[in-house]
């Protein structure tokens, strides 16, 4: 049982702070994924973690020791990096068995190590192959064995799946969580693919600018997103945005003014929003109907339509230029250039204020609404 924590957890190069006030516990056995865009400080915050970074101020923990100052073979960690780092002259065996050697382990505990990380990890007909005989997600799970076999208490990955093709990222994307299954090992998983972060991790951490966003599970950050960073980033395709007035504000929501004229109320919490503030209305793809169906409608053009076979994904512009996107039925008939009225529904919206902060949805929806609705936002989905 290997708990991880940080606290205060910061990293600077000179003047330049990359990391800032870092808190964070993760539970044993989670599986736990930093996600951000590139230069969040994500893979600098795994280094820490690892010890191959020095932090500049804070505590960090491994289990009830702390390992702030210890170098990395002392920490209990192992690390797969990007890069697979295979020897090219040695076999399977040796590449994943490397480490123990160096350690003297004794070569019947290293044979039961390899054997079993190979047998685990479906490496055992290539065993005796060199990495160039290799596909590129073999090599990656040789890597994977390598760090297998020394029995760490944290298991640390930095983009892993990056140079693979999206068919073997998504083949990867199993073996690492049939892998986490079978091992029930602590595990933190760096990537900037928000795919990966939401199909993988017990819980995901949102990066930006060297500084926690949010954290949650992948659902609760997909249904409740804390502000705009976050519902922008978590989510494939991602959310719309539309630039909205506040029409009223009452016990039952903050009535706003759409793109085209209609109104609609957003069952949030108003609290210090007034009649004409401007606020933001966060719109998911598979929320919006191209039947019009809903509360109200967005009158909007259809600039371009993929048809995916099972979906369809409409590329769309409001009347004051701002994009919408939306997923309808894989037999859609919408054309480019097709005008459309967009149906919208109050309660599958996220409505955001000046400050890109969200306004909190109310907890007082009706069993059969719930009953007749997709998944509503976190808190909501959590009263239930």
């Amino acid at each position: 049982m290997t708990e991880l924590s940080l606290s205060g957890v910061e990293k600077a190069y000179g003047d330049i702070k990359v990391l800032h006030d870092i808190h964070l516990s993760i539970e044993s056995r989670e599986f736990v994924v930093f996600v951000g865009p590139s230069g969040c400080g994500k893979s600098t915050l795994l280094r820490c973690i690892a010890g191959l970074e020095s932090i500049t101020q804070g505590q960090i923990r491994i289990g009830a020791r702390d390992v702030t100052f210890l170098e990395p073979a002392d920490r209990g960690v192992a690390m797969v990096f990007q890069s697979y780092a295979l020897y090219p002259h040695m076999s399977v065996y040796d590449n994943i068995a490397f480490g123990l050697k160096m350690q003297k382990t004794p070569k019947d505990q290293i044979e039961a190590k390899v054997r079993n990380a190979a047998r685990i990890l479906q490496l055992d007909p290539l065993l005796d192959r060199k990495p160039k005989a290799l596909s590129g997600g073999q090599r990656q799970r040789v890597a994977i064995g390598r760090a297998i076999v020394h029995e760490p208490e944290v298991f640390l990955f930095d983009e892993p799946l990056s140079n693979l093709d999206a068919s073997l990222r998504v083949q990867m994307r199993i073996e690492i969580a049939r892998l986490h299954a079978d091992l029930q090992a602590t595990m933190v998983y760096v990537t900037h693919d928000q795919v990966e972060a939401m199909t993988l991790a017990d819980k995901i951490v949102v990066l930006n600018k060297g500084c926690i966003e949010q954290v949650g599970s992948p659902l609760e950050l997909y249904h409740h997103p804390r502000n705009l960073f976050v519902a922008g980033f978590i989510g494939s395709p991602q959310m719309s945005f539309l630039q909205v007035s506040a029409a009223a504000v009452s016990a039952d929501g903050v009535e706003v003014v759409l793109p085209g004229g209609g109104q609609l109320r957003v069952p949030v919490q108003g609290e210090g929003v007034k009649a004409g503030d401007a606020l933001t209305l966060g719109l998911r793809p598979e929320h919006l109907s191209e039947r019009g169906l809903g509360d109200a409608q967005i009158p909007v053009k259809a600039l371009v339509v993929e048809h995916l076979g099972g979906e369809t994904f409409t590329h769309a512009q409001t009347a004051d230029g701002s994009d919408l996107m939306v997923k309808g039925e894989g037999m859609s008939s919408v054309k480019a250039g097709q005008s459309l009225a967009i149906g919208v529904s109050g309660v599958r919206c996220h409505l955001f204020d000046a400050q890109g902060q969200a306004l909190p949805h109310q907890l007082h929806y009706t069993a059969r609404a719930a009953e007749e609705q997709p998944p509503l936002p976190g808190p909501v989905a959590a009263a239930r």
